[in-house]
């Protein structure tokens, strides 16, 4: 991780350490670094250099949106703008339209008044770090000034909104039935979801039922989506829905309720889909790719299927590395991040939520049965937030503590320590055999950060 860049963009609280000074600059850059390889194409016969632009619905968006276009512009660019719109949305605009590369300027999960910038390749994935690196530098002044575009070389900023719409045709296309006669429940966080999800599932059949469909700029993941799922499980009970699924601000992540109210995280949705993938000869290598967060119980009922599996560090971005390295075609996050490479280069909640929907109508199976084939260990996470994270994590009593807790877990548990990539957190997580354990062992580290003077209270 950069110094501004961490697993996922550039992230901050809006105009405290994210400013539209870093936003006209990044802009400033991306322009004058894809400008240089501009070559006329079919999609693009006039050779500029075209990069398209989403954002979800945090008031900041719209400020750091028009940062961007005008330091894009500035250096000779196009700007394409998505509005409102989804992660993997501009992640497809990108690799099927010949775009230099994509924006999306997004927080993700974080409050509303955080924000990011997400930047894409030609390909649809996540940028490279050696251009990650060149843009830091910029930003730290370190690369010296760009020449500004003039003339006719200024670039101009071009309504897209078409693009959007092209993804959302392109997620209908993949369903293989009808969703009639099924009731789906979607929480759309107040965020990207909101301009996409329902128009999918009502265009497929489905009685659509949403919640947190009214974004105002400051309620996005405000006590809704996949971040508090406890709100889409009791409105699935109320309302007698089949399946629900819940989003996050900028929809590449899903997690799904069954119809009597259960949580189906990532996890589960990777056994689901994994399992029937196999069973339909479209596992690639038979092997599904997972991060370190998995849950143990994940893994048995992979071995009992015989699936095979592969571990990354956590974040979308290694686990896409990982499957684009080895040819695999599946593969996630508990947090529910899950890529199916054959559609897709970034995690997609929407697209996942197709994906579990064809397992049940081709399976004639409940959701709730579906995952009942796992037996999910007892895990607890907490996020302590931290005046240094790496200080904290580095510490040699708290990695002391962490070995005294391995070593009494033995082979019936495991703990886990490690830093957020885009927050000053650092995640303790205790899978155990009881739930009692897992609190135990976590407090036990934590009360040493306390102690160490570690923890921001």
């Amino acid at each position: 991780m950069g110094k501004y860049f961490g697993t996922d963009g550039f992230r901050g609280e809006a105009n405290v350490n994210l400013t539209v000074e870093h936003a006209y600059r990044v802009g400033r850059f991306l322009g004058w670094y894809y400008r240089k390889n501009e070559t006329a194409t079919p999609e693009n016969p006039e050779g500029r250099c075209r990069v398209a632009i989403g954002k979800d619905t945090r008031r900041s968006s719209y400020m750091f949106e028009y940062a961007l276009a005008a330091g894009l512009t500035a250096s000779g660019a196009d700007a394409y703008l998505l509005h409102v719109t989804t992660t993997p949305s501009v992640s497809y605009v990108v690799r099927t339209e010949g775009f230099d590369c994509g924006i999306m300027i997004s927080a993700s999960h974080n409050p509303y008044y955080d924000n990011g910038i997400k930047v894409i390749n030609g390909r649809g994935e996540k940028l490279e770090e050696e251009v990650v690196t060149e843009i830091e530098r910029y930003l730290d002044g370190e690369a010296g000034e760009l020449p500004f575009a003039q003339r006719d070389r200024i670039g101009r900023t071009v309504d897209f909104a078409a693009g959007r719409n092209r993804y959302i045709g392109y997620l209908i296309s993949i369903a293989t039935r009808s969703f009639k006669g099924k009731k789906v429940a979607l929480d759309c966080s107040n965020g990207s979801a909101s301009a996409i999800a329902k128009n999918v599932f009502d265009a497929l059949g489905a009685q659509t039922f949403v919640i947190h469909n009214n974004p105002n700029g400051l309620n996005i993941n405000l006590d809704c989506g996949s971040t508090h799922i406890e709100v889409l499980k009791s409105y699935v009970k109320e309302t007698g829905c089949d399946v629900g699924f819940a989003y996050d601000g900028d929809a590449d992540r899903c997690i799904a309720v069954d119809e009597n109210g259960n949580e189906v995280n990532g996890d589960l949705i990777l056994y689901i889909c994994g399992k029937y993938m196999k069973e339909t000869g479209a596992l690639f290598n038979n092997t599904v790719v997972t991060t370190v967060m998995s849950n143990f119980g994940l893994y048995r009922a992979f071995d009992r299927e015989g699936i095979s599996y592969e571990k990354t560090a956590v974040g979308d971005k290694y686990v896409y590395e990982n499957m684009a390295r080895n040819g695999n075609c599946l593969g996630g996050e508990q947090s529910g991040h899950i890529i199916f490479s054959k559609h897709a280069t970034t995690g997609d909640g929407i697209l996942t939520s197709l994906k579990v929907m064809e397992v049940m109508l081709e399976k004639k199976e409940t959701l709730g049965k579906l995952a009942s084939e796992v037996e999910i260990y007892p895990q607890v996470l907490k996020n302590v937030r931290v005046r240094d994270k790496q200080a904290a994590q580095d510490d040699p009593l708290v990695q002391a503590e962490a070995q005294k807790v391995a070593a009494m877990l033995g082979s019936d548990g495991r703990l886990l320590l490690r830093q957020s990539g885009t927050e000053p957190v650092v995640r303790v997580m205790v899978e155990a055999e009881t739930e009692e354990l897992c609190e135990k062992y976590v407090d036990q580290v934590i009360a040493v950060m306390k102690a160490q003077g570690h923890v921001l209270l």
